[in-house]
């Protein structure tokens, strides 16, 4: 029994999202990017402020041209001098050269300071995601994790390279110009403060609605990617069972609610653009008409030059709003799927509250002299005495449930003697796996206890513990790169020779060596160019490596014709000698060799005793094993 997974949810809240910006979350992304880049950022800053002077100083100094240059050489004629205005044009030229380099300086510093902060981020994530429990996984789609690293890390980094710089220009832009404004002309700032009041009512409206939507459209895009991620894994099984049309429809139904939340999120956050430049004409009209009355009856304080420089102005001004406006619409996705990353980093690690620590004395202490058992080199060290691993693992009273108020196991207590090897029977959901993920602490128990030679499991440290159990899997994982690195998976400081002798003893060298660059070949996409009997060997020979003095065999032979399981099986039983075995098998003739079985049934024991015992009852395993009752 495995615990229970949710398929294509999303990580983030559900529901309608709320329309103002998340600052929290806003505020906790700056002190990724504050932090490590101080000076860089107050750099970035300065760029910032000085491209945006240097556009509005050279919308001012526009004025002086026409007033103090142009005007009066119009009115001198053909004698007027040349060389003043000259001069005048060079200072213009120089004020927009400043806001040129300021703009590529920030602009360059930026893409330093992004790349880097999504390195950081993305590493905090990924060794964040390495001490995370069994079951924050099983309750989430693969897919849907992918996004995080994928979709939203790209929205925070456009954020990071793009809007955000983009934003804060476009303030300090907005902020210049109005001053400027001021200095000119209070009428006409009034005009354009009449206008700017409806366009930021607007755009507050527009952002608003934008924003809740991309929220949805990242919840959206990781349930489709979830989804995606399952139907490329389990090709195989929709083709067995025709499960094509299905698959489709329901892909439709994922890709429809994608399109809608991200149709609504553009939709609403293309309409700015228009709708500002509308206004903008308005502006500009309006500015046109109220600046020529005051010019042609007002006292003179405005002048042609005045007019020009607000016309540049009202022009100015409404760019850099727009912006803002578009620009709060990328920022509210880019902190859904911040939010989302969030979530990861903030989910609790794994608990380990043990302090023993598993030690090999015979490495350990060189001098030391091995005793007969093949464990007899490892041992518990708990502070300075260290007692030798005898691989007694012990159940009392242990109940247990993944989901609470649905209890899986029920009042379970069993032994495995030292160098025993005990089975587990049962058909699937009674219980089976969830002894050996209790074990290995991939879950804690709910009640009851588990001792490991006499160890209650909490003290002995997880990585310890799981160093202690070799397993092998029913689900076999091949990664990507070599056989041999594959196999030394197990053991990453096993030799050449030691991972050809483990793979001989799994009866995998043959197969193998009959590859086309035998233990050197490159495995691809989960190793699917072998077959899943040549995966399980793998699987094996991983395990055989390790060398772990406890092994737990989850159906390892299930996937393995018969012939080749015969094979395997001597390999294993060498393998087994003198370790404590945990198996959990469906064929039952692979386990009558067992020194005790167990049968398990909805979450208890129900018989347990030798092949010949429980035989011998005729109670429920002799139905299994006759074929009177069939495992399902």
């Amino acid at each position: 029994m495995r615990g229970p997974r949710m398929h294509g949810g999303g990580g983030g809240p559900k529901g309608r999202v709320p329309v103002k910006l998340d600052f929290g979350t806003f505020k906790r992304l700056l002190a990724y990017i504050f932090v490590p880049y101080k000076v860089r950022f107050v750099i970035v800053v300065i760029a910032i402020l000085l491209s945006s002077v240097a556009g509005v100083a050279g919308s001012l100094f526009l004025k002086v041209l026409i007033d103090d240059h142009i005007t009066p050489m119009v009115a001198q004629g053909s004698g007027a001098s040349f060389a003043s205005l000259l001069r005048a044009i060079g200072v213009m030229a120089s004020i927009y050269l400043v806001g040129i380099v300021s703009t590529l300086l920030y602009n360059l510093l930026m893409i330093e300071i992004a790349q880097g902060s999504l390195k950081s981020i993305r590493l905090k994530m990924f060794i964040h995601m390495q001490s995370l429990p069994i079951s924050y996984f099983d309750r989430r789609s693969h897919g849907d994790v992918m996004s995080l690293y994928t979709n939203d890390v790209d929205t925070l980094r456009q954020m990071v390279t793009q809007s955000l710089p983009h934003f804060v220009n476009s303030a300090a832009t907005v902020s210049a110009i109005f001053l400027a404004m001021i200095f000119s002309s209070w009428q006409l700032t009034l005009v354009i403060l009449l206008t700017l009041s409806i366009a930021l009512r607007l755009s507050t409206m527009v952002t608003g609605k934008s924003g809740s939507y991309f929220m949805k459209q990242q919840q959206a895009l990781g349930k489709t990617n979830g989804f995606i991620e399952e139907m490329i894994h389990g090709q195989k099984v929709i083709k067995v069972f025709t499960y094509e049309e299905k698959a489709k429809a329901r892909f439709d139904e994922l890709n429809e609610e994608l399109y809608s939340s991200a149709f609504n999120a553009h939709r609403f956050a293309n309409i700015l653009m228009p709708m500002m430049g509308n206004i903008g004409y308005i502006q500009y009209v309006l500015v046109a008409i109220v600046g020529g009355l005051l010019a042609i009856h007002g006292t003179g304080a405005i002048t042609l030059g005045t007019i020009a420089v607000f016309l540049q102005l009202s022009r100015n001004i409404n760019r850099p709003i727009t912006q803002m406006a578009n620009q709060l619409n990328s920022v509210a996705m880019a902190l859904a799927g911040t939010k989302r990353i969030f979530e990861l980093l903030d989910q609790e690690s794994e608990i380990d509250e043990g302090s023993i620590r598993l030690v090999n004395m015979c490495k350990d202490n060189p001098d030391s002299v091995q005793v007969e058992e093949q464990t007899g080199c490892w041992g518990w060290k708990d502070g300075e005495k260290i007692t030798r691993l005898r691989g007694v693992v012990k159940l009392e009273h242990v109940d247990f449930s993944y989901v609470e108020g649905k209890q899986v196991l029920h009042d379970v207590t069993l032994t495995a003697d030292a160098g025993k090897k005990i089975a587990l029977v049962g058909a699937t959901g009674a219980g089976k796996t969830t002894i050996t993920n209790l074990i290995n602490r991939f879950y804690d128990i709910d009640g009851g206890t588990i001792h490991y030679d006499g160890i209650p499991i909490r003290r002995i440290r997880k990585a310890d513990l799981r160093r202690s159990l070799g397993v092998v899997l029913q689900e076999v994982n091949l990664f990507s790169g070599t056989v041999m690195e594959n196999i030394r998976y197990g053991r990453l400081d096993a030799t050449d020779e030691e991972v050809i002798e483990a793979a001989k003893l799994a009866n995998a060298d043959y197969f193998i060596s009959h590859l086309p660059e035998g233990y050197q070949t490159e495995l691809r996409g989960d190793g699917s160019s072998l077959s899943q009997g040549q995966r399980q060997l793998i699987s094996i020979a991983r395990a055989i490596v390790a060398d772990p003095p406890v092994l737990v065999l989850d159906e390892a032979t299930s996937s393995i014709d018969t012939h080749t399981e015969e094979i395997v099986q001597k390999g294993m039983d060498a393998l087994m000698e003198g370790r404590t075995v945990l198996v959990i098998a469906h064929r039952l003739s692979t386990i009558h060799n067992s020194d005790l079985i167990i049968v398990l049934e909805n979450g208890s024991i129900i018989e347990s005793g030798t092949h010949d015992e429980l035989i011998a009852r005729q109670g429920q395993y002799w139905r299994l094993y006759t074929g009177v009752f069939e495992l399902e």
